[in-house]
C-alpha cells in the first residue's frame, strides 16, 4: 500500500511540474519524503522543482542529499549541473558537469549548457563542437539548431547559419528560446527585420520577462533607429545596480538638485515606458 502510495504522488509530482504547478508539485515532494525521509529520488524531484524556480540554493541543497545517498543519482546530478550554470558558478559548473557526463554521456542538455559555456568565453569553435555532439543524440532539436545557427553566425558561415535557421523553425516557432537564438542569429546576420521578427514572436510568447524586453527593445533600435531616441537612455538606467542608483541620487543631490527630477524621470520611463512601448509595439493599444 505504502508503494502504491509512493508511485502516485511521485507521478503526481511530475504532472504537476509539467503543468508549471510547483507549489502543489513541492507538497508532493513532501508527501514523499513523508512516506520515507531517506528517498534520493524524492529529494532530487524536490531539487528539480527548486531549479525551475530559480531557487538554485534550495535546488543544490537537495540535490546534495540525493548524491549523499546516492552518489550517481542522475538527476541529482542534473539538478546541480544546471543549477551552477544558472547560478553563474562556471567553476563548479565544469567540476559537475565532469561528473555528470561520466555518468549519463547521452544527456544531450549538458552539450548544450557547455555550448553556451564556450559562447561566454568567445570560444565559438569549443561551443559548435558540443552542440554537434548533443546533435548527435537528438538530431530534431530546435533549440540546439538555433543556437548551432547563432554560433555559425559568429563564426561567419551565415550560409550555415541560415540554413540552420530555416531547419529550426521548421521544427518549433512557439518556444520563446528557439526564437531567442534564431534573432540573435539573424542579428549577426545584419538582417535586422528578420532579428525583429523573431523577437516579436518571442515576447508575445514570454512578455513579462526581462531579458526578452531588452533583446526585443534592441532589435527595434536596430531595425528602427528612430526608437533609439526613445530607448538608448532609459537602457543605461535600466543596466545600473542598486548600489549605482544610490550613487547617482547622491551625486545629482550634491552637484544639482534639479538633477534629481531629471534621474526620476529616466528611471520612471525606463521602468515603465519600456514596458508600455513593448506592449503597444506586440500588442497594440488593447489591453492583454
Amino acid at each position: 500500500m505504502e508503494e502504491s502510495a509512493w508511485q502516485a504522488s511521485y507521478r503526481a509530482a511530475e504532472q504537476l511540474i509539467e503543468w508549471n504547478r510547483y507549489k502543489e508539485a513541492l507538497e508532493e515532494t513532501q508527501r514523499l519524503l513523508a512516506l520515507d525521509p531517506e528517498d534520493p529520488d524524492a529529494m532530487a524531484l524536490a531539487g528539480r522543482i527548486y531549479l525551475y524556480t530559480d531557487r538554485y540554493e534550495e535546488a543544490l541543497h537537495w540535490a546534495q542529499e540525493a548524491l549523499r545517498r546516492d552518489p550517481e543519482h542522475l538527476l541529482a546530478w542534473f539538478v546541480r549541473v544546471t543549477a551552477y550554470y544558472e547560478s553563474g558558478r562556471l567553476q563548479s559548473f565544469q567540476e559537475a558537469l565532469t561528473e555528470a557526463l561520466r555518468l549519463d554521456p547521452y544527456e544531450s542538455f549538458y552539450y548544450y549548457l557547455n555550448a553556451n559555456y564556450y559562447n561566454k568565453k568567445g570560444q565559438f569553435q569549443n561551443a559548435k563542437s558540443e552542440l554537434l555532439h548533443a546533435l548527435e543524440i537528438q538530431p530534431h532539436n530546435a533549440v540546439y539548431l538555433a543556437l548551432l545557427s547563432y554560433v555559425e553566425a559568429l563564426l561567419g558561415d551565415f550560409k550555415a547559419s541560415a540554413r540552420l535557421d530555416e531547419q529550426a523553425i521548421r521544427l518549433d516557432a512557439e518556444t520563446p528560446h528557439v526564437l531567442l537564438h534564431l534573432a540573435w542569429a539573424a542579428r549577426r546576420r545584419g538582417d535586422f527585420k528578420l532579428d525583429e521578427t523573431y523577437m516579436k514572436s518571442a515576447i508575445r510568447l514570454n512578455p513579462d520577462e526581462k531579458q526578452f524586453q531588452d533583446e526585443y527593445l534592441e532589435a527595434l533600435q536596430l531595425a528602427h533607429p528612430l526608437f533609439r531616441i526613445f530607448a538608448v537612455p532609459g537602457k543605461y538606467v535600466r543596466r545600473m545596480k542598486p548600489w549605482q542608483i544610490w550613487v547617482a541620487w547622491i551625486a545629482a543631490w550634491i552637484l544639482f538638485k534639479p538633477l534629481i527630477l531629471l534621474f526620476i524621470v529616466l528611471y520612471v520611463l525606463s521602468k515603465w515606458g519600456t514596458k508600455a512601448l513593448v506592449h503597444v509595439r506586440v500588442f497594440g493599444w488593447r489591453r492583454r
